[in-house]
């Protein structure tokens, strides 16, 4: 594996920007989750690593080494894609197989048997080698893209929201086995997604994009704890985190716009008066959707709580971060 690194990079389609000065270090064996909604430049950034985009300007490295002169092929990186792209007149063998056959690997035979048996086996789908790809099901097809990709030993793994095709269920037993095999194999690996979700739970280091500038680069919990922005502050953490006006409590510094409360950081049973609107009892949680002043609020209570429609509850803030009028975090 290898470390990857953009330099100042940029890539603009006619008057669109998709990525806007970039400058991103994916650490040699981490699992770097690129997070942003539609359109903030995360699919462009890895097609810029890969070599299927060049930039207009800056550099990437990968291993030390500038690719911008190489062919996708040339700088060994491993993509698996949103949708599974499997071959679907060949078996589940020789789909993790094809890779290797390439004029540029030129893997002698007994070396592809013995790693299309180790990530067969990695993956849980050494049962299906002699089944035909559209004789499986839509997780198992994404395990066998998944395992193409393994199969190589790239510098570094490029993942476009492989997971978001599949059920609930099945996302989230898959994000478990991705970090799994990703930490048993050591590997380097890049991924976009919108899913908060799979950055808090998958991701060594989180970068997070707007309209293709990178605003914020760490660990999911330093981000998630230490937001520079209200929009940072907005991609992490389920149910989101309350923007609400400054003055709504007592306190706030001089040049608050907004109060940013995640649910749970909010105080019951002192503070101001609110109204419950609605209670979600999830099994091991249950949520608060409560009314102030006319703003919406969500916090969480306890799993047990007998509150109803209706009922008046206190609260105060607790842990409170304040934005000014442009959304930049007031420290």
């Amino acid at each position: 594996m290898s470390e990857v690194v953009l330099s100042g990079v940029s890539k603009a389609f006619r008057k669109t920007v998709a990525v806007n000065d970039v400058s991103l270090t994916v650490p040699d064996g981490a699992f770097v989750v690129l997070l942003g909604p539609t359109g903030a430049g995360k699919t462009t950034t890895l097609r810029l690593i890969s070599g299927l985009d060049a930039p207009d300007s800056g550099d990437i490295l990968i291993g030390g080494r500038s690719v911008l002169g190489e062919t996708p092929a040339q700088r060994n990186v491993a993509m698996v894609f949103q949708q599974y792209s499997l071959y679907p007149h060949m078996s589940v063998r020789e789909n993790l197989a094809f890779p290797l056959r390439s004029p540029i690997l030129k893997t002698p035979e007994a070396e592809i048997t013995r790693k299309v048996g180790e990530i067969a086996e990695v993956l849980h789908i050494a049962h299906k080698l002699d089944n035909k790809a559209t004789a499986l099901s839509g997780g198992e097809m994404q395990r066998v893209s998944i395992g193409r990709a393994l199969v190589r030993d790239p510098d570094i793994f490029l993942m476009d929201e492989p997971l978001s095709s599949l059920d609930a269920k099945l996302r989230a037993d898959l994000r478990v086995e991705l970090k799994r095999i990703q930490a048993d194999l050591g590997a380097t690996l890049l991924y976009v997604t919108h899913d908060q979700i799979e950055a808090m739970t998958m991701a060594t280091h989180v970068g997070v994009l707007d309209e293709g500038r990178l605003v914020q680069f760490g660990p999911p919990r330093e981000i998630y704890e230490n937001p520079v922005s209200l929009y940072v502050a907005g991609r992490l953490g389920l149910p989101r985190i309350n923007a609400l006006p400054a003055d709504l409590f007592p306190g706030a510094p001089g040049g608050a716009k907004t109060i940013g409360l995640r649910p749970e950081h909010l105080v019951q049973g002192d503070g101001r008066e609110s109204r419950v609107v609605r209670v979600e009892h999830l099994g091991d949680q249950t949520r608060l959707h409560l009314t102030l002043d006319g703003h919406d609020i969500v916090t969480l209570t306890d799993v047990h709580s007998r509150l109803a429609p209706g009922d008046t509850v206190a609260i105060a803030p607790k842990n409170p971060l304040y934005f000014d009028a442009s959304g930049t975090r007031i420290a």
